[in-house]
């Protein structure tokens, strides 16, 4: 037996937690509870996926987590809640049907039949009512969680469909203060192209152009590069590093002038990101 790939950029797997994938590059995270047979799912955006899951694992769904409201995180909610009538949170600023328990940041939870306590976050940018979930080590683990949907991605952000460069700068900063062994757990497999733009942002950044590297290898040997962690965003994600000398001299060429602040140097790199190929 050939001995387990070791990944520099990607932290060994929580004992607790397994991706479900869907559609394209969609990833429903599904939470078991530590020796019992109930679980919980973050952001269904499919019921099929999570039922198959469920039924090879012989689990008993028992709560739904939501981070916002776009289809492809809360299209499978209802036909969940129809078959098991789990427990559903979700984020008090969005109209989402069939949340249970509406939250907002300074909320906490002990999950339904699961028992991970979490707190939750306001991270608005993406959606103006966006939250995520910030989960303290369970299951024998000693690393704590966060589950973001939309807002941090892996060597990225998400896009501002409804807030302002402000919030979610904002909101990257409270993740960001998070405990740097922390793994996060977002919701797309973006992975290469986001580092495809952080080593564009950072071109003689060494973290950025070995974590691009690997995950080119992993991707080709079908390794999911999520989650990761925020000591590797720290070191890695040009959106958490708007003021690095090396990304701040990019975005001083493409401005033709320095930016007047981190937020202007933010801004810059998001509105580039979005027509990046």
């Amino acid at each position: 037996m050939q001995p387990e790939q070791i990944w520099r950029h990607a932290p060994h797997p929580h004992p607790c937690v397994e991706p479900i994938d869907a559609f394209e590059d969609n990833y429903i995270w599904l939470l078991r509870a530590p020796g019992g047979e109930r679980a919980a799912v973050v952001d269904p955006g499919d019921a099929e996926p999570v039922e198959r899951a469920l039924s090879a694992r012989g689990l008993r769904l028992s709560a739904i987590l939501l981070t916002h409201h776009h289809p492809d995180h809360v299209g499978g909610v209802r036909a969940l809640v129809e078959r098991w009538q789990p427990v559903v949170y979700g984020p008090a600023g969005e109209a989402i049907e069939g949340i249970d328990r509406r939250l907002a940041g300074g909320d906490t939870i002990a999950v339904d039949g699961v028992g991970a306590a979490m707190r939750v976050l306001d991270v608005p940018g993406h959606t103006r009512g966006h939250i995520a979930y910030a989960a303290e080590p369970f299951g024998g683990d000693a690393r704590p969680l966060l589950f973001c949907g939309d807002t941090l991605f892996a060597a990225g952000c998400g896009r501002l469909f409804e807030g302002t460069p402000a919030q979610m700068l904002d909101s990257l900063d409270r993740l960001a203060a998070l405990d740097p062994e922390t793994l996060v757990y977002c919701a797309h497999e973006y992975t290469l192209s986001n580092l495809r733009f952080a080593a564009a942002a950072e071109p003689a950044g060494e973290a950025v152009l070995a974590r691009l590297d690997e995950a080119r290898r992993m991707r080709e040997t079908g390794v999911r590069t999520v989650p990761t962690t925020i000591a590797i965003e720290l070191a890695t994600n040009p959106f958490l590093r708007a003021d690095a000398a090396g990304v701040l001299a990019t975005v001083a060429g493409r401005l033709g002038h320095a930016p007047v602040s981190r937020l202007d140097s933010f801004a810059a790199l998001r509105a580039w990101k979005d027509g990046f190929r």
